[in-house]
């Protein structure tokens, strides 16, 4: 008896061995960037996902330059981000594959409700310049994330230096809601993806909140995209499940999904695969 017992017992370990091996099998890693996670999205997809293909997502939500050295490193499998120029050279250089848009919002310039700088209703140039002849306090997120990437470009797009060496210029280091919490405590200016905004919104509901100041410019479209990293350059990524992930969220269901979800009523992002 005690023989069979122990045999029993044996087999039951190999069989709870074999079955954690498979689900570590089927665990993908991904890079996204803050906004993503913040708002809430992937706590509502990540589920879906492993109920349709027994895959568990686990993220690490990070700036997209971050996130992009991730898979470069060889740290993840599979990156979700939103700086196209910088993705765009990932591919080209052999560190991502499959790049697949799947979604997008807009980028929007926020501040006091008082407007001290007056930047309410201008074109996005001509905000910019003012921020800079008002020197209005304005909050940088300064961690190279595609929000900064793209903050960066307004400068120049508007025939700027970007003024980081100057005094009313605030560069966090942080992500998107701490930038806007600093931004709200100097009573100064800040530029966030419209999703992370509505979470901010829902957060401070009730209190002295920053107000969308200038929208609507086309230099204010945010894309965002999904690559799988390159097993060539990366021989223990998943790129399979890497691949499962992409063509689910670019499928009909998680498009709706992304339609669908919502903070204070407002949709966050408007779904775009295969556009």
């Amino acid at each position: 008896m005690k023989k069979m017992l122990q045999a029993m017992a044996a087999a039951l370990a190999l069989v709870v061995m074999l079955a954690t091996a498979g689900l570590a099998n089927d665990v993908l890693m991904m890079a996204t960037t803050t906004s993503t996670d913040n708002t809430g999205l992937l706590d509502e997809l990540a589920p879906l996902f492993t109920k349709d293909t027994g895959i568990e997502l686990r993220w690490t939500a990070v700036g997209t330059g971050k996130a992009l050295a991730m898979g470069r490193n060889c740290d993840v499998d599979v990156l979700l981000v939103h700086a196209p120029a910088s993705e765009k050279k990932e591919v080209d250089e052999g560190y991502a594959v499959d790049r697949t848009q799947l979604m997008y919002n807009d980028f929007v310039i926020i501040g006091p409700e008082t407007d001290p700088a007056g930047v309410k209703g201008m074109s996005l140039s001509d905000a910019m310049k003012t921020f800079a002849a008002k020197e209005a306090v304005f909050c940088s997120r300064g961690d190279n994330s595609g929000t900064h990437k793209k903050e960066l470009s307004l400068w120049k797009a508007a025939d700027m230096v970007v003024p980081e060496k100057q005094a009313w210029y605030v560069q966090t280091g942080q992500g998107m809601i701490a930038t806007i919490r600093v931004a709200s405590e100097k009573g100064g200016y800040t530029m966030t993806d419209r999703g992370t905004y509505i979470k901010y919104e829902a957060d401070e509901a009730g209190k002295p909140a920053l107000k969308v100041l200038v929208e609507g410019d086309k230099g204010l479209f945010n894309q965002y995209s999904a690559m799988a990293v390159n097993p060539g350059k990366c021989p223990k990524a998943k790129y399979e499940l890497a691949k499962k992930f992409i063509d689910w969220m670019a499928s009909a269901k998680a498009q709706k999904a992304v339609a669908d979800f919502r903070l204070m009523g407002k949709q966050l992002f408007t779904p775009n695969a295969g556009q």
